[in-house]
């Protein structure tokens, strides 16, 4: 199917989206969880806007379904980083927050946006000397993925993963004391 898009076949653009959602939403879903509660932005609105970042019906030409996973990866994270950015340069609404049932019901593990912008700047930092090993943290990190997911992705092997994941945990860990 992406090289029927490749060839401009819009139909085939069309009918990627019903086949990927799920998987994209489980990995929106799993960005969501380690946003803060209260968030406006739901797991489907993220999927949605990562799907207009990347072309939407009009889909650039993808090597393969892990090259658009990863797209789609990097996609969510630049729009949680903005929203982090906005809410806290905004301050909005005195500190009230907005629930939905649906955001009830997830438990969340809670980074606050401070936190994700100082990793996400981490992250540029070591993308810089090692691109590699942080397109690895981005797909674990931001997606969910496992090292059996991820390492295929990269075109590595899983044990290299395992070397490459430790470095970069470590290596931000450092980066991420520094003060700033």
């Amino acid at each position: 199917m992406l090289e029927a898009i490749d060839q401009g076949d819009t139909r085939a653009a069309e009918e990627l989206l019903p086949l990927v959602y799920d998987e994209l939403r489980r990995l929106a879903a799993h960005q969501m969880a380690a946003e803060t509660p209260g968030q406006t932005l739901q797991p489907t609105a993220l999927v949605h806007e990562a799907w207009l970042r990347l072309g939407a019906d009009a889909q650039p030409a993808w090597q393969n379904r892990s090259h658009f996973f990863a797209a789609a990866a990097e996609a969510m994270r630049r729009i949680l980083v903005e929203r982090a950015r906005q809410r806290l340069a905004l301050k909005r609404g005195g500190g009230a927050k907005r629930v939905t049932l649906e955001e009830s019901e997830i438990p969340f593990a809670v980074p606050d946006d401070e936190r994700l912008l100082a990793v996400d700047e981490a992250l540029d930092k070591l993308a810089a000397i090692h691109p590699r090993k942080a397109d690895l943290v981005k797909l674990r990190y931001f997606t969910g993925m496992t090292f059996d997911e991820a390492a295929p992705a990269l075109g590595i092997a899983v044990p290299t993963a395992k070397e490459w994941w430790a470095f970069a945990r470590a290596w931000l860990a450092v980066e991420l004391r520094k003060p700033g």
